[in-house]
């Protein structure tokens, strides 16, 4: 008996591959994984005597109602995230899952706008209409985490 194997989507003419697709791809590499936490301190601890990881970036963003510290690794963060208002998605998430876990993904892309017009353009829901000002002075967007496979994700353009 022959078994055949395909990959999926493979016969579909919509799906593009490697070898056809006419297009650079959006997403250069990953940013960072972005975890909540209810205290920051006790996070970068748990990093820091576990890992030996160290916060490369600390910052406080007013905007989103949160405290981040960015751990380093290899070209890519991870991003350790507080709420400092109750009314913060952060803080809300933290209440609804009942603790700490990944809150989002950040992708590196070389246009935020442009990456933010072809998610839109394919009709998927977007958090910000517009890119806007991130943290370490970088651009961002986020898409909706149910046009997303169930993932919040971030654009982040350097």
């Amino acid at each position: 008996m022959s078994i055949s194997v395909r990959r999926p989507g493979e016969n579909d003419p919509q799906v593009q591959t490697t070898e056809s697709a006419q297009t650079r791809p959006l997403l250069t590499e990953i940013d960072h994984i972005a975890i909540a936490v209810p205290d920051l301190g006790e996070a970068i601890d748990y990093y820091r005597e576990t890992f030996g990881a160290v916060v490369d970036h600390r910052e406080v963003v007013d905007s989103d109602g949160v405290e981040e510290a960015l751990l380093k690794v290899a070209e890519s963060y991870v991003q350790l995230l507080t709420p400092t208002r109750d009314d913060s998605t952060v803080a809300k998430w933290l209440e609804k899952r009942g603790g700490p876990g990944i809150h989002h993904v950040g992708y590196r892309v070389t246009s935020c706008a442009e990456a933010l017009d072809a998610v839109k353009a394919q009709g998927f829901r977007v958090l910000d209409e517009q890119p806007r000002r991130g943290s370490r002075g970088t651009t961002v967007a986020f898409i909706h985490p149910k046009d997303a496979l169930g993932t919040l994700i971030e654009l982040v353009e350097e």
